[in-house]
């Protein structure tokens, strides 16, 4: 084929748009040309937070549990911005389905302008917690320092991080799912590169024979935190820059006069993102629940439950990729008025989602111990964590329909029922049985009872995919 990928992507959601007919064939080519730039952004994100629990965890079982003590409630300041984030991105994947561009381009910089001011709210927030938060978590007197300090300087750059999000998200939106995966790769390169000389001492190093002497700042979590930082600091720079200036469909430069701002645009945006914002602070309190849980069975069990998470990660990355192109298909497949192809593009993610993450998922199981070995130096940990590992496997295929489904959902702007979906399955499921398994079975009971709840949250979806009425959401015009 004489076109580039991104190219073929455009002129085949061109053609979406013009209600044109997609044979199988495109229609393959459409979720490949999407999914897999998405799928290796996912992936290098998934691998900077790896080496980053990698070395945190390799600078000794302490610093891997302060970080994981403080990882929930961050999640869960995420899930507070995301109630405006999301609704925006959804809007402007119909306004672009419509060929509404102007429209489109007028929500965008909405959206950046709400954004900006909650998540600089949350980093107020979060400077004002941050000395008590491990105390409140339960944590012993020995990592409340690190995850304290963590804490501080990850909630302190949200901004930064909330508005690369939003830029990668209004790029994926409008069909340009490359560009923000470029870039999301080099970002993790530059946290790997900032990671090395801000985590560790200065020391020597044997290389091709060849004696080193590395310059270190021996910062430890801290300079994981600052590494992550300082990528995220360039990467919404780069993104930025492409979404304002150069987007062929969302570029304002030039068109500054056309933007309106509008109550019925943030109206629509809460209907959309409230339900998520909801949906995610609830499922995040449930993981802070998780890890109270985990907690009082000692530091080897929650560091082992910190970098196991990290680990699987690796594993439903692709998931979460597909996803990200279920959406923008959906989005804009509905927005075109099309909601027969918007089911078949749909089943389709959810059909080769679930046989990749079948395939990591056996990867997993036979390469548990060996991941584990990657991820930390304690033979404990890597026990444990390694078990859990392997227990989590059996959920993967059930756990793609899960997050993929959501994906579709989420870009028909049908938001409010998989969110209590969700919460039923984590809170009603997960929570309460690892409470009554923990106590008897340790870490091991707290991730069969995570199995389980994948387990059936996958089969709700799938049951809602095929009988629900997503492709009506009232949220579309």
């Amino acid at each position: 084929m004489s076109e580039s990928p991104k190219k073929s992507a455009q002129t085949l959601l061109s053609r979406i748009r013009d209600g044109e007919e997609l044979s199988f064939a495109d229609r393959f080519l459409l979720v490949a040309y999407l999914a897999v730039p998405a799928i290796v952004s996912e992936f290098s994100t998934i691998l900077m937070h790896y080496i980053d629990a990698s070395m945190v965890g390799h600078y000794g079982a302490q610093a891997a549990a302060s970080v994981g003590l403080v990882s929930t409630t961050i999640w869960l300041f995420w899930g507070c911005t995301s109630m405006f984030l999301s609704g925006f991105v959804v809007q402007v994947a119909h306004r672009i389905g419509a060929k509404e561009f102007s429209q489109a381009r007028s929500i965008m910089a909405q959206g950046i302008a709400v954004v900006t001011l909650a998540s600089s709210a949350m980093a107020c927030i979060g400077y004002l917690i941050h000395a008590r938060l491990p105390f409140w978590l339960g944590a012993s007197a020995e990592i409340a320092s690190q995850a304290s300090s963590y804490f501080l300087l990850v909630t302190a750059a949200f901004p930064f991080s909330i508005l690369c999000w939003l830029s990668s998200g209004m790029l994926r939106s409008s069909g340009d799912i490359k560009t923000p995966s470029v870039i999301n790769v080099g970002m993790c390169v530059l946290d790997v590169i900032f990671n090395f000389f801000l985590i560790f001492e200065t020391r020597d190093m044997t290389l091709f024979g060849v004696s080193l002497r590395i310059p270190g700042a021996g910062l430890g979590v801290q300079g994981a935190a600052l590494g992550t930082i300082l990528s995220e600091v360039i990467g919404m720079a780069c993104l930025g820059y492409i979404l304002l200036v150069k987007s062929p469909l969302l570029a304002i430069r030039g068109r500054l006069a056309e933007v309106r701002f509008s109550m019925l645009a943030l109206r629509r945006a809460l209907t959309i993102g409230a339900p998520i914002g909801a949906g995610r602070i609830f499922m995040t309190a449930a993981q802070v629940a998780s890890t109270m849980i985990i907690a009082p069975l000692g530091t080897v069990s929650l560091a082992a439950h910190t970098l196991a998470i990290t680990a699987e990660s690796l594993c439903y990355m692709p998931g979460y990729g597909i996803a990200e192109a279920a959406a923008t298909l959906s989005g804009q497949t509905l927005g075109a008025k099309r909601p027969e192809l918007a089911r078949q593009l749909a089943w389709l993610n959810v059909g080769v989602g679930a046989a990749v993450m079948a395939t990591m998922g056996v990867v997993m199981f036979f390469g548990a111990r060996l991941i584990m070995a990657t991820l930390s130096a304690d033979p404990a940990v890597q026990a444990l964590g390694a078990t859990c590992l392997q227990i989590e496997a059996f959920a993967e295929p059930l756990f793609a329909a899960a997050i993929i489904a959501n994906g579709v959902f989420t870009g028909a702007g049908d938001t409010f029922k998989p969110v209590l979906m969700n919460l039923f399955s984590f809170w009603g499921v997960r929570i309460t049985a690892a409470y009554f398994l923990a106590p008897v079975f340790g870490l091991v009971g707290v991730w069969s009872a995570m199995c389980g709840e994948l387990c059936l949250r996958g089969a709700m979806f799938l049951a809602r995919l095929k009988y629900g009425n997503w492709t009506s959401a009232k949220t579309l015009r």
